[in-house]
């Protein structure tokens, strides 16, 4: 996005976008702010809030018009481009993901892999190319790959990491427990899936809704 807008409202963008996709499918035309608040549980003025920094996006008394709007988010999301991702480490949750793999549901697909076992490297594993981690910087750079998710073990996310902006990443996608360090220009996005299990744990324990 080109616009600045505040962090909380971009991370609540995707989920609009995949919400209106659902209703572009179901052939709805038109939705209000509060059937829209009630679908994606944030409250209508938030919502409100948040597409109101992008313009007119609504009208009064009729609400928003879903193909619109969709087309909107495309732009803004970048969604009619496709985004190639690199995944390093093919462990349990690596070969998950790989198998899973973003392309089916978005915009993101992961076009190379790299791991240090020689019974993966130069092998092709749910249709995507396993690389030779010593590789990583030379095939991010030949590749053009600005995208990396990484699933090592704790004690190399560091080193991983460098690597992986020396090879021109500029967003990478950390499943480790390790805070990486990185430049300003590169965004790191922690996916502690541990603390997200405990703090789901705590909320059942005590809170009774």
């Amino acid at each position: 996005m080109d616009m600045k807008i505040p962090r909380a409202t971009a991370k609540r963008l995707p989920m609009y976008y995949r919400y209106l996709s659902g209703l572009h499918g179901a052939k709805v035309k038109r939705i209000s702010s509060s059937t829209f608040a009630d679908a994606v549980q944030v409250d209508s003025a938030t919502i409100r809030r948040d597409l109101s920094y992008f313009g007119a996006l609504g009208k009064r008394g009729y609400g928003y018009d879903v193909d619109d709007l969709l087309d909107f988010f495309k732009k803004i999301l970048n969604q009619d481009h496709l985004t190639n991702a690199a995944l390093v480490g093919l462990g349990n949750l690596g070969q998950a993901l790989l198998h899973f793999n973003f392309h089916k549901d978005s915009n993101v697909r992961i076009s190379a892999a790299f791991d240090i076992h020689d019974n993966m490297i130069n092998t092709v594993q749910s249709g995507v190319p396993v690389y030779d981690v010593n590789d990583l910087e030379k095939q991010l750079s030949e590749q053009q790959i600005e995208v990396v998710i990484l699933t090592v073990p704790t004690g190399v996310a560091q080193k991983i990491c460098d690597q992986a902006i020396a090879g021109g990443a500029k967003g990478i996608m950390n499943f480790t427990s390790k805070r990486l360090s990185a430049p300003k220009n590169v965004r790191v996005q922690n996916v502690d899936l541990t603390n997200e299990l405990q703090t789901l744990i705590y909320f059942i324990e005590h809170y009774d809704n």
